[in-house]
């Protein structure tokens, strides 16, 4: 019960997941999908002219940068997919 309870506080909603990606990547298109229905298992397509010229690596180092910290705290789990513009 404890372990339910904590993953409640600790979960973070789709939009905030989109609304921090936005924040960092302002044309970017996102589209998220809660995978488990959990709130802590997530899909992200991102789709953004900032990626242009990027590595795969880095353009999803952008998006794990645009979260501040809370992959792996409130953000238990995210698969990305990134598209240039």
């Amino acid at each position: 019960m404890a372990n339910k309870l904590y993953e409640r506080i600790m979960a973070m909603d789709l939009k905030e997941i989109e609304k921090f990606i936005k924040d960092a990547m302002p044309d970017a298109s996102v589209e998220i999908q809660d995978l488990a229905g959990d709130g802590n298992h997530y899909s992200a397509t991102v789709t953004s002219s900032l990626f242009s010229g990027k590595s795969k690596i880095e353009q999803h180092k952008m998006v794990y940068n645009s979260l501040k910290g809370r992959m792996g705290n409130e953000l238990h789990a995210l698969a990305i997919k990134t598209k240039e513009q």
